[in-house]
């Protein structure tokens, strides 16, 4: 009787109560209870109400033509804008002309000495094999003009973000004040960037070059912040203690000790400018991506591969050099370091004097080998022989049909048929129970923007394609993160694919869809997919590995078999690095998703790259204006906030 007693006040409507994220729902309920039959009463219906929209569409439209009829005239254009866009001008095509003046036999063995002296001899031959690929494959000059517009950009992004991560490393109020700025910034899709500085600095190389410095400053910011509070205090106290002045602390203790986070800054600035450079093709950057995005305009495979692998090997040569030179910072310098820096230098000098006066400055045509054909004659026999009618499996265009029929109009379907309160419901629900009543107030306020702005349809259109790709990516994800952590061999196998994916520009991942599914939404999701991966698997795996043994080992002489010991003990314990995996899942599938819109994607994604193409920059930026809203509401609903990371610790 006690027995029975006991576990009935434990079900008690008190014992309920007491979880938090129970009394969070009732009090959602409470709230719903109340409004929500006065909006059905006053907006019913499914779509987002017209009398809660506000046409933007004319403000804008008159302030980008004030703008563009401005742009050689008014004082800040003249004296501000126009002196930064001159600057960038200029420094891009001076980099770019030494690079040529340099002869591809120059630039190459510049290439090789700095991998050299950095990693040593193995990567000194990978790099020099990597630009000599990029002229073999005919792509030579655009290699030159991403490179330059990526020196000034890298230049540029790094300065800005060390002063403000100086900045907030040294002010408590500035940090509080830069971090949810940076914090948005991360999340927003790269596409989102490209319209604002448009409409200041028109289509062409300064518009891209300042694009790519928003976009790729915040992890340096962020990481010298943090390498500049992290210092070692008793290190700090001790010179202090010898009558150091606050700049003297700063340049002989604070920097150094944060000499290993500062590169790693300089690591994700570099490969973050390089995604960008590639996607500001779409405003004139010009270069490698001009190339790619050209080629996938006209679905010419062949054509975007060959400019497509030159992206790749940069970012695979640039990660690799800038990684190396990170691990090898602070250990002992070598003797006569200096003199063989000398002497390299002077060999490279050599060499490049040497090709201009043997007149052998641009990549020789007999040199070049043209892949389009052979590639585009594979595509032509893929899509007679794989697109369709396959026995039993099927063809690829039948996979993405029915991922398209059986997945994505369903969900577009559903959440286009929910009432548009409901949508504010769940989304306030999701973001509550992770977080805080302020987190849920903001996902509410970004996904109520969304529908104000009146483009409540192509973004909901946009979000079922993001929780398709997130759905896939999550089951595949997790499966190999397992997989991962239990096998080191699989982890050894898998390390090298995951480094090369995750070092490849966003731009890349829609070269193989194409390929393989043509144009369509199912392939802008595969696109998305196969981009996410590698984050999840590696957090994942990485999060289960870091389970204390001692609880394994606990449970292990219990008689739990490895099974129990994942499900009761690992993944539990590992809940945080999951979750973490399932926000940085959703932040990476929305960028590619929206990229999706140069091949089919449709929806958001499709609006702004119209807005680009027919400089309707109005309906561009309304569309930019979403997506930065949808991936605000998607980041607050799938990351914990501190407060509730530790409530629940």
């Amino acid at each position: 009787m006690a027995t029975v007693t006991a576990s009935a006040l434990r079900l008690s409507p008190p014992g309920v109560l007491k979880n938090r994220a129970v009394r969070k729902l009732l009090v959602l309920a409470a709230v719903a209870a109340v409004l929500v039959p006065l909006a059905h009463a006053r907006w019913a219906g499914s779509a987002w109400p017209s009398a809660l929209t506000v046409d933007v569409s004319k403000p804008l439209a008159t302030a980008s033509d004030w703008i563009i009829d401005n742009r050689d005239s008014h004082p800040l254009f003249l004296y501000f804008f126009g002196h930064i866009s001159n600057a960038v001008v200029i420094s891009v095509r001076a980099v770019y002309l030494t690079l040529l003046a340099a002869g591809w036999a120059g630039v190459t063995a510049l290439g090789a000495l700095v991998a050299w002296r950095v990693a040593g001899v193995r990567l000194a031959l990978g790099t020099a094999v990597a630009f000599l690929a990029c002229g073999a494959l005919g792509m030579w000059v655009p290699t030159m003009q991403t490179l330059a517009l990526m020196v000034v950009a890298v230049v540029a992004s790094v300065a800005v973000g060390a002063l403000l991560g100086l900045a907030a490393g040294l002010s408590d109020r500035m940090d509080r004040a830069l971090r949810p700025v940076l914090d948005t910034m991360q999340v927003l899709p790269a596409f989102a960037y490209l319209l604002p500085v448009v409409l200041v600095f028109g289509i062409g190389v300064p518009a891209a070059v300042l694009a790519t410095v928003i976009y790729a400053a915040p992890p340096m910011a962020r990481l010298t912040a943090l390498g500049l509070r992290g210092a070692d205090k008793e290190v700090l106290e001790a010179v202090e203690s010898l009558g150091a002045t606050a700049r003297q602390r700063l340049l002989t203790a604070r920097i150094p000790l944060a000499r290993k986070e500062l590169l790693l800054g300089v690591n994700q600035t570099i490969m973050m400018a390089l995604s960008m450079a590639v996607i500001a093709s779409v405003i004139g950057a010009g270069g490698l991506g001009d190339r790619v995005y050209q080629a996938l305009a006209s679905v010419d495979v062949g054509a975007a591969l060959a400019a497509g692998i030159p992206i790749v090997l940069l970012a695979v040569v640039l990660d690799r050099v800038t990684g190396a030179a990170g691990e090898r910072l602070g250990a002992d310098p070598e003797p006569r370091s200096g003199l063989r820096w000398l002497a390299a230098l002077a060999a490279v000098v050599a060499v490049a004097v040497a090709g201009r006066l043997t007149g052998r400055l641009d990549w020789p045509d007999t040199w070049t080998v043209g892949i389009a054909e052979p590639v585009n004659r594979a595509v032509d026999w893929m899509t007679a022989h794989l697109y369709s009618g396959v026995p039993v499996v099927g063809g690829t265009a039948d996979w993405a049909g029915r991922f398209t029929t059986w997945v994505l109009d369903p969900v577009r379907g559903g959440l286009q048929w929910l009432p548009w309160w409901s949508v504010l419901l769940i989304v306030a629900a999701l973001a509550w129970l992770i977080g805080t009543w302020r987190t849920a107030l903001t996902a509410v306020l970004a996904m109520a923007a969304i529908g104000v702005l009146g483009v409540w349809k192509p973004s909901l259109d946009t979000l079922s394609q993001v929780l398709a790709a997130v759905a896939v990516t999550l089951v595949v994800g997790f499966a190999t993160g397992v997989a991962a952590a239990r096998s080191d061999r699989f982890e050894r196998l898998l390390r090298p694919v995951l480094d090369v994916f995750q070092t490849m520009p966003q731009f890349v991942y829609l070269i193989p869809v194409v390929a393989l599914f043509g144009v369509g939404r199912a392939p802008a999701v595969a696109a998305a997919i196969v981009y996410a991966l590698p984050a999840v698997v590696r957090i994942t795996a990485q999060g289960l590995r870091q389970v204390d043994p001692a609880a394994l080992e606990s449970s292990r002489s219990l008689g739990a078999t490895p099974w129990q010991q994942l499900r009761q003990v690992q993944l539990p314990l590992a809940r945080p690095a999951l979750l973490l995996a399932v926000n940085q899942g959703v932040v990476l599938v929305l960028a590619v998703v929206i990229i999706g819109g140069l091949v089919g994607g449709g929806a958001l994604g499709y609006d702004v790259v119209f807005g680009l193409a027919q400089g309707d920059l109005a309906t561009g930026l309304v569309a930019g204006a979403a997506i930065v809203c949808l991936g605000l509401m998607l980041d607050r609903v799938t990351q914990p906030t501190e407060r509730r990371a530790k409530k629940g610790a």
